[in-house]
């Protein structure tokens, strides 16, 4: 089996995510909202319709460290479907804000994130020492980064996500994440290898994610 992420066969339209047969998903922006210190939203940012409505925090979870990566590819030869997730920072008024660092990290096709012992349904998948599927970069003038890696996979008790902080100085955070429809999901992993070589049937929708269902729609590509 090839390491190298695979296309998506067929174009999909899917809200602001275009899933296209060059295998990149494309979001217009995931933008940083700025009312007053500490900044406390994220916003979804359609240029073209001139929207920018603000997405809330999600939690963190265990998963996150630095490894002090910075990069625009982050999948460390990862098998999966290609994945080119656009970001863009602004400020209150949707102002694209530059130099923040934004970090992303999520699991592979097997639903196992670099780094931690104890994973897998069995929880005997050990990753440790490794940093696939995670890292950094800082906005350009624009206020955007773009990162290439692969669909994210699943595991027990949670629906398919993204992880992201953005840092845009020293002293603030915002964290959230990033999900995505479940038509498409279940098309990826019920059809597409690795994600099929996955063992067990996905147990959580959006709608079954507390930490979806407390994001809002405005949370999901």
């Amino acid at each position: 089996m090839s390491d190298k992420p695979s296309p998506l066969s067929r174009r999909q339209a899917l809200g602001f995510i275009a899933v296209s047969a060059g295998g990149g998903v494309f979001l217009p922006g995931i933008a940083l909202a700025q009312h007053a210190s500490p900044y406390v939203g994220l916003a979804l940012f359609d240029s073209g319709a001139g929207v920018c409505a603000i997405t809330p925090e999600a939690t963190e979870g265990p998963f996150y460290f630095d490894p002090k990566l910075q990069r625009a590819d982050i999948t460390e030869g990862k098998a999966g479907i290609a994945l080119n997730v656009r970001l863009q920072v602004v400020d209150a008024a949707c102002r694209p804000l530059a130099g923040a660092r934004v970090d992303i990290w999520h699991c592979d096709a097997q639903g196992h994130y670099s780094g931690y012992r104890g994973q897998g349904d069995g929880q005997d998948v050990d990753t440790s020492g490794q940093s696939f599927l995670r890292g950094w970069q800082k906005t350009d003038e624009s206020g955007i980064v773009s990162f290439a890696t692969i669909y994210p996979g699943w595991y027990r008790g949670r629906t398919t996500h993204i992880h992201f902080k953005v840092f845009p100085n020293a002293n603030s955070v915002m964290t959230g994440q990033l999900f995505f429809p479940d038509s498409l999901s279940e098309q990826i992993f019920t059809t597409v290898a690795p994600y099929t070589d996955r063992s067990g049937k996905r147990d959580t929708s959006n709608a079954r994610d507390g930490i979806a269902r407390r994001a809002g729609p405005l949370s999901q590509a």
